[in-house]
């Protein structure tokens, strides 16, 4: 069964080009202080996802397949 709290995170958008132009330290911050989902993206369109660590290790002990 889902997580409510799944349900109400907001995904951040972080553009590839901001990342290569020193933003990714302070962009994963956000993600991670917001325990949010970040979204990669280049053009426009999805390229990766960003997680918190401690989200992460939730889902892998729980044996999700992420």
């Amino acid at each position: 069964m889902a997580d409510k709290k799944a349900k109400n995170r907001v995904p951040i958008y972080l553009n590839i080009a901001e990342l290569n132009h020193g933003q990714s330290s302070k962009r994963i911050k956000e993600v991670v202080e917001k325990d949010a989902t970040g979204i990669i993206q280049k053009n426009g369109k999805p390229l990766a996802v960003v997680i918190p660590y401690a989200r992460y290790k939730d889902l892998y002990e729980k044996g999700e397949d992420i």
